[in-house]
This record gives structure tokens, C-alpha cells and sequence, in this order.
């Protein structure tokens, strides 16, 4: 009977069995009392019973109606649900976002966004799916994530914007075995014959250098291809090799001594720190927040 009602009828129906009265149904709905009157005509009509009965007072529910409304009741109140859930969501009281980055973005760019954003709006439940630039593009083709915080360099698909926040430098570092390279001017060159640390293949930070060394004529051979930057550190700090990160995972270390950063005749070129997102997904209110919060 839904489908062949209208459904303005039913909310009708609805005020109606609430207050007990056609004039106080028309207050609340702001109509007039014919126009409740003709609405509970017309769907006592497209039931074929009577649904309310006159009493001294106004109305109240017949057998058939009582039915009625205990469906129509459940029905509404899930509605109002709803439209306080919509207000919710619009007021950043309520929602879910979904973000994809690696571990770099997420520990020295995205981390004290996420705090500062949880302080203002505590209900807001945020997932951060932690994986490398590649699959994080494509958790973003497939809808998985609201948008992603990667590092260059990528291949932009179509429809994906992307906006560079900041600026990422990549360092070799070593500990006390590797001493005899601190202080010297090297050539990329000498790497061949270095034990070199480094992310997996499936990496950007891994395709930026050897795409790097590759103009150099410099191919690389990893001696370790470790899952983390901060596995790559440990690796160095305990003098397994000659490790290759962004500079700011082994910073502290650098600075107190425990590692030190090896010097070439040619500076490394700064990648960027970016933000993507599809142009033809519209973000929630919530996640639209804070992403102006990102960029």
C-alpha cells in the first residue's frame, strides 16, 4: 500500500494518531485542517477502511488504524533519525573518513593534523589504511579511501587531482662502521659497491632513486629491502649497511651522532609530499574539513 499512497499522507496520518486531533495535526504540519482532512480521506480511501473514529475530544485510531500506525510509527521515527543523522554528519557531529598513507606522510605530516582535527570533532572516526604510495592510488580509484597523503613520484589517472604540501628530502645515512665515507665527497657511482638499505619495489621512495641513479648510470643493488623506513634505521644503527631514507625518520640519530649523513658531489633532488583526491567523488562535510585542515 506504500507505493500506491503518497507518502505526504502517511505523515498525516502519523501527526494525526499523535495529537488525537485533526486542528492540532494542521498546527504542527503548518496546513490547513481541510487539507489533513482530504489526507486522511485519501488514504482511507487507498486502504479501503476507516482509520480514525470522532470522539468528544477529536480522534482516535480505529482497530485497523492502531495496525497502521504501529508500522507508520517505526517508519517516521527512522526517518527523523535519518534526517538528524544528515544534520549530524553536516555539523561534523557525526561521520567516518577514510585516508591512505605511507609511513612517512602519516608519522612526520599527517600525525599532528590528525590530533589538532580530533581535539575539535571527537566523534568523528577516522581509518587510515597505512600503505605505500601505489596502493594508496589505487584504494582511491577503487573508492576505498575519501583521499590519499603520498609522496612523488606517481602517474596521475584521470580525475585524480593532486596538490604538493611539502617538501621531502632523501638522505643515504651510516653508523661507526662506514666512517671512513664521513667528511668525503662521493659519486653516486661508489654505490654499486656499497652495502645499500632500502624500501621494497613497490615503493615511490624506491622507484625515485633508482630512477634517479639510473640517469647516472648507476644501477643499484640493495644488500637489504626492508618493509619501513624505520627498519631501514635500525638496520643502519646497527651497521648492516649504508641505509636510504627520507631524511626526517633518521634526523634524530644524525643529530646525536649515532648515524651520519653521507655526502655526494651531486645534491638529491626534493620529492614532495601530496595530496590526492577524485575530483568526482564529492567528500562528506567531515572529511572535506579536514582536508582544508591538510592543505
Amino acid at each position: 500500500m506504500m507505493v500506491e499512497n503518497n507518502l505526504e499522507q502517511y505523515r498525516v496520518f502519523y501527526c494525526v494518531a499523535k495529537c488525537g486531533s485533526l486542528t492540532e495535526a494542521a498546527k504542527e504540519l503548518s496546513i490547513t485542517q481541510p487539507a489533513v482532512s482530504q489526507a486522511v480521506k485519501l488514504l482511507e480511501d487507498g486502504v479501503k477502511t476507516k482509520l480514525f473514529q470522532r470522539t468528544a475530544k477529536g480522534v482516535k485510531l480505529t482497530k485497523e488504524g492502531e495496525i497502521l500506525y504501529a508500522y507508520v510509527e517505526k517508519g517516521y521515527e527512522q526517518f527523523a533519525l535519518g534526517e538528524k543523522a544528515v544534520k549530524q554528519m553536516l555539523n561534523i557531529e557525526l561521520g567516518e573518513i577514510k585516508i591512505g598513507a605511507s609511513d612517512m606522510t602519516l608519522q612526520y605530516y599527517l600525525l599532528p593534523i590528525l590530533e589538532k582535527f580530533h581535539e575539535s570533532y571527537p566523534k568523528i572516526k577516522i581509518s587510515v589504511t597505512n600503505v605505500p604510495t601505489p596502493e594508496t592510488l589505487d584504494n582511491l580509484l577503487e573508492g576505498k579511501i575519501d583521499f590519499g597523503i603520498v609522496t612523488t613520484p606517481f602517474t596521475l589517472p584521470t580525475d585524480i587531482e593532486s596538490v604538493a604540501v611539502q617538501d621531502v628530502e632523501d638522505v643515504f645515512v651510516a653508523g661507526r662502521r662506514f666512517i671512513s665515507y664521513k667528511n668525503r665527497m662521493l659519486d653516486f657511482k661508489e654505490l654499486e659497491n656499497m652495502q645499500v638499505i632500502c624500501l621494497e619495489g613497490n615503493t615511490s621512495s624506491r622507484r625515485y632513486i633508482e630512477q634517479f641513479l639510473k640517469e647516472k648510470e648507476v644501477e643499484l643493488n640493495p644488500e637489504f629491502e626492508l618493509a619501513t623506513s624505520e627498519m631501514i634505521v635500525q638496520f643502519a644503527l646497527r651497521n648492516l649497511g649504508i641505509g636510504y631514507v627520507v631524511k626526517d625518520f633518521a634526523r634524530e640519530f644524525i643529530e646525536e651522532g649515532s648515524l651520519f649523513e653521507l655526502r655526494f658531489n651531486q645534491m638529491i633532488p626534493k620529492r614532495q609530499i601530496c595530496i590526492i583526491r577524485n575530483k568526482k567523488s564529492p567528500l562528506s562535510a567531515a572529511a572535506g574539513k579536514l582536508f582544508e585542515m591538510i592543505i
